[in-house]
């Protein structure tokens, strides 16, 4: 596979690890998938929750947090690491500030259009900015906005499918239309960084995520003009992925017919492994007395099924009786627990093998 280059960062396998919350990818997984020279990928959201710092409160707990795990991940690895940040919560200024100070190579950031990033880097910093898109228009928004406000263009772009796991940038009735495609995303962001190249001069790495499980899908996508491709799932069946062996066993243990989409309290579609809690929940016996965490800015405590929060803590605890997984469109072909060693060996393979 060809190196990706974001600028001066060169990463020699064109692999990066999605951003996984709550503690599904930490420093553990991170630097396991930097050490095999891609990208690892802390995720931030409701990252204080994970351990001894949750009794310093949400907001405190999730900053200290972050500085342990991007230290501890940088103790582990010489590689490249980058951190999620989601742009809907309410912490997000703190993260990407604490991530800045920190000197993470590269801040993804999605769930939403990240308008303001690049105000918070300062001269001298080498973080590069990434965000997380679901349409070409969504690319061209941010690239003129952060050109006009901060004379700065993004460093690469994401683009996410439907096909992903987790919260999906698609309403659900969009979810599968045939424009909506990551082939045909992957078209129309190739096509913006290359408007922007010939107007600007700068390389714009496109990065594919959503739906990539095989070899065979990484040179089909980069085949189409992207440069690299983001993969989540997979890495979550693995040794050192950072969640409990009931979560892993969980996806291993999923069958097709297991996974659907459901409306997260965050107001966007999510596919997840349905379960009976979910069950509980849309029949309204999962409503929380209170809003622990004030998390997201776009969920509402007053009129929310459950805490997204404390449902995702549990699953990444091993409770999946109080909580569930998100999960890719791909989790019932995740037929046992294996490293990431092993599948970056697999995937490479698979690559040279294909047409």
């Amino acid at each position: 596979m060809r190196p990706l280059n974001i600028g001066d960062l060169k990463i020699n396998v064109p692999i990066i690890q999605g951003g996984m919350g709550i503690g599904i990818s930490l420093s553990k997984l991170a630097s396991a998938v930097a050490n095999m020279g891609g990208v690892g990928i802390i995720s931030t959201v409701g990252i204080g929750l994970t351990g001894k710092q949750a009794a310093k409160g949400y907001k405190n707990g999730n900053i200290e947090a972050i500085r342990k795990e991007i230290r501890k991940a940088r103790e582990l690895t010489p590689g490249v690491l980058g951190v999620n940040i989601m742009s809907v919560l309410t912490d997000f200024s703190e993260m990407v500030k604490t991530s800045v100070d920190e000197g993470i190579d590269i801040i993804f950031s999605g769930a939403g259009l990240p308008l303001d990033l690049p105000s918070y880097l300062t001269k001298g910093v080498k973080t590069k900015l990434v965000p997380i898109v679901s349409s070409g228009r969504a690319a061209s928004i941010i690239a003129q906005k952060w050109k006009q406000n901060y004379d700065y263009l993004p460093d690469a772009f994401v683009v996410e499918g439907p096909k992903a796991g987790g919260h999906l940038g698609f309403k659900a009735d969009a979810l599968f239309e045939v424009g909506n495609k990551l082939e045909n995303l992957v078209d129309e962001v190739v096509k913006v960084a290359q408007e922007i190249k010939e107007k600007f001069n700068q390389e714009i790495p496109v990065i594919a995520a959503g739906g990539i499980f095989t070899g065979q899908d990484i040179k089909s996508i980069m085949n189409r003009g992207a440069s690299a491709v983001q993969l989540g799932t997979r890495f979550v069946a693995t040794e050192e992925c950072d969640a409990s062996d009931e979560f892993k066993q969980s996806i291993v243990n999923a069958t097709e017919e297991d996974i659907q989409i459901i409306k997260s309290p965050v107001g966007m579609p999510g596919r997840t492994i349905f379960n009976r809690f979910l069950k509980e929940a849309a029949d309204g016996q999962r409503r929380p007395a209170v809003c622990k965490h004030n998390c997201i800015r776009s969920c509402n405590p007053k009129t929310t099924m459950y805490c997204i929060s404390e449902a995702l803590l549990a699953a990444f605890k091993g409770n999946l009786k109080d909580g569930f997984a998100f999960v890719g469109s791909n989790a019932g072909r995740v037929k046992s627990v294996s490293t990431v060693e092993n599948i970056f060996n697999e995937l490479q393979d698979e690559y040279h093998k294909a047409d």
